[in-house]
């Protein structure tokens, strides 16, 4: 377990709370370009544009994370995720601040309800680390952030849906709430008979994998509910020791661990990167799920992969790879009843 330092911190949920570890890291994350360019030995020529960009989109990223990070190297696949870049000041045609049409599936603060049996519950408004082609970039979430007794609104829409039968927890990043709230919130739900899975979706496991602790693991595993965790991890590098073990952990309390990653233009574009990231996710006891195509956000084009490029990687995987370790290949568009699979 984490040790307990000799603090009490508000939440963005209102609840006060003993800062754990990983709770420190997160008050110690870098937050300034400044400071990532001289921790990074980053060339100093791109340093205004970063600053204008985290402008309009925070920088945000542990320390313990950017020390998977080359010294030096500009076009380091993971600073390349969290970098803010001049090219996000850019006006894209056909993207959007609301691409997936988030607005028209939010039925009640907090809830999301896209597709018919289950509803997601955007349980924070913020992340450990802010990606920069996210695809809540630009959410309401001022709009979405209820208190725990503001959830009862949303309890009373899955609990008057009876083809509801798995909530999502996600975000911003649902782990970065504390477990005292997470747990009472599972309570909530868990008294709805007809809801059977507990899916979190969380970066946290990947960034901060100290976030796994047993106060998480109690509540979470400790459920008539079906637990199931989807990290999201783009690049091999990210999977560190830290991370696998923390997966151990979750597994062996019976955790149903999955991976999404997104197809990112000098990221993880290529087939060997994605080949060895199936393959360092399997050996960390987690089954690779989705590979998404970019959601066309606003401030994101510069991340977009070609299709013709796109075909050939996600070919390649089928062939270099064993079935169980291929992600499906999938867009999201919005209104339509699931993820829509992209066939060859």
């Amino acid at each position: 377990m984490n040790k307990q330092l000799h603090a009490v911190s508000p939440t963005d949920n209102g609840l006060l709370i003993t800062k754990s570890a990983w709770q420190q890291a997160l008050i110690d994350a870098i937050t300034e370009p400044e400071e990532l360019f001289e921790i990074l030995k980053l060339d100093k020529q791109h340093l205004d544009k970063a600053k204008l960009a985290s402008q309009l989109f925070p920088l945000r990223v542990p320390r313990s994370f950017a020390t998977l990070m080359q010294a030096g190297n500009i076009n380091d696949p993971l600073l390349q995720q969290i970098l803010p870049l001049g090219a996000e000041l850019n006006i894209s045609n056909n993207y959007q601040q609301d691409p997936l049409d988030e607005t028209a599936a939010n039925k009640a603060p907090g809830l999301l309800h896209k597709y018919k049996n289950r509803v997601l519950l955007i349980v924070t408004s913020s992340c450990a680390i802010n990606c920069r082609y996210c695809f809540r970039r630009h959410f309401a979430y001022d709009d979405n952030n209820p208190s725990l007794a503001g959830w009862q609104q949303a309890i009373d829409y899955i609990q008057q849906d009876e083809e509801i039968t798995e909530v999502i927890l996600s975000g911003g990043d649902p782990l970065l709430a504390p477990d005292r709230y997470l747990q009472q919130l599972h309570d909530m739900i868990s008294a709805i008979p007809h809801v059977k899975l507990l899916r979190i979706h969380s970066r946290l496991p990947i960034v901060l994998p100290e976030r796994i602790n047993e106060e998480f693991l109690n509540w979470f595993s400790n459920s008539r509910l079906k637990p199931v965790l989807v990290t999201h991890s783009n690049h091999p590098n990210e999977i560190s020791e830290d991370v696998r073990q923390a997966m151990q952990r979750l597994k062996h309390h019976g955790v149903t661990l999955l991976n999404q990653s997104v197809l990112l233009r000098g990221i993880n574009d290529d087939a060997i990167t994605l080949t060895k990231l199936s393959q360092r996710l399997f050996a960390a006891d987690i089954l690779p799920y989705y590979l998404h195509t970019l959601d066309k956000v606003q401030g994101t084009a510069h991340f977009a992969v070609k299709d013709s490029q796109a075909t050939s990687i996600y070919q390649s995987l089928l062939a270099n790879l064993p079935g169980y370790l291929v992600p499906r290949f999938v867009t999201e568009i919005a209104g339509q009843a699931s993820k829509s699979p992209i066939f060859f």
